[in-house]
């Protein structure tokens, strides 16, 4: 569900309140929030009836929504507006390849995610089969402390970053395994800097293992991490650090390369 619409403290005089509505009932909708209703998007964005009627039928004129009468959902338009931040990255073109080959070789999905404030941002996936209880894909955001790319990423940080989120993230048990504390995280983000790749055993879903590489843009940056996932049942922690780890690294570092090849720099964090 989509934050509420809430005034900010601190914000500048430049800051366009009606943009921001206008987002967050875009954001309304979801996996399972495909077709909403006036009330439903009201509900979720903390809006009147009356304004987000107004928000709704703007977009609808604009064509990034259509509706029958009584519910509406977002129109394919609305792809636009992801697709006008992809194409700066140059990662889907450059690693889309790369990944499809590693993918077709150890017969698990792949995907690429940037840092969004506290979250992952998955942007670009290349999938097999099916092995969350969550549909993944392109957009999909996942708290970066539970996850193997987002340990990557949060590794990359110098102190005051790293000490910074550590601070405000909010540690939630999402599984029996997932790590909370703060003092251990941050020795485990040590141990991912030092050896260049993180393995997360089902701390984000269970029966969810997963290994990710650090992406380095030509700026010399750590701009993405890029994993494999697999699945418990089929592959032990040890065969996915001794047989997936190294193709995973390997791939990343070709995709590095790539990338620096062709002088490509990419945002290791949205802002």
């Amino acid at each position: 569900m989509a934050e509420p619409v809430e005034p900010q403290l601190g914000r500048s005089p430049d800051f366009v309140q009606s943009l921001e509505r206008g987002l967050a009932v875009i954001r309304a909708f979801g996996p399972g929030r495909d077709e909403l209703t006036l009330s439903d998007v009201a509900r979720a964005t903390g809006l009147t009836r009356a304004a987000a009627r107004r928000f709704l039928l703007t977009l609808a004129e604009l064509g990034y929504v259509s509706s029958d009468g009584r519910s509406f959902s977002l129109r394919p338009r609305v792809l636009e507006l992801g697709y006008a931040y992809l194409s700066t990255l140059g990662f889907a073109e450059v690693a889309a390849p790369h990944m499809e080959e590693l993918v077709a070789t150890v017969h698990e999905s792949s995907s690429v995610a940037v840092l969004d404030g506290d979250d992952i941002v998955y942007v670009v996936r290349v999938p097999t089969t099916r092995i969350m209880t969550v549909t993944i894909a392109v957009g999909t955001r996942f708290p970066a402390y539970a996850t193997s790319m987002g340990r990557v990423l949060l590794a990359a940080m110098d102190d005051g970053e790293l000490g910074a989120y550590l601070h405000r993230a909010r540690l939630e048990p999402l599984t029996r395994r997932t790590v909370t504390d703060a003092a251990r995280l941050r020795g485990v983000l040590q141990q991912v800097a030092t050896q260049g790749f993180a393995v997360v055993d089902q701390e984000l879903e269970d029966g969810l293992r997963s290994a990710a590489a650090p992406i380095v843009d030509a700026s010399g940056a750590v701009a993405a991490a890029m994993n494999v996932s697999v699945h418990a049942s089929r592959v032990s922690l040890a065969d996915l650090r001794r047989t997936y780890v190294p193709q995973l690294v390997a791939t990343a570092g070709q995709i590095s390369a790539d990338l620096q090849r062709l002088g490509v720099a990419g945002q290791r964090r949205l802002r």
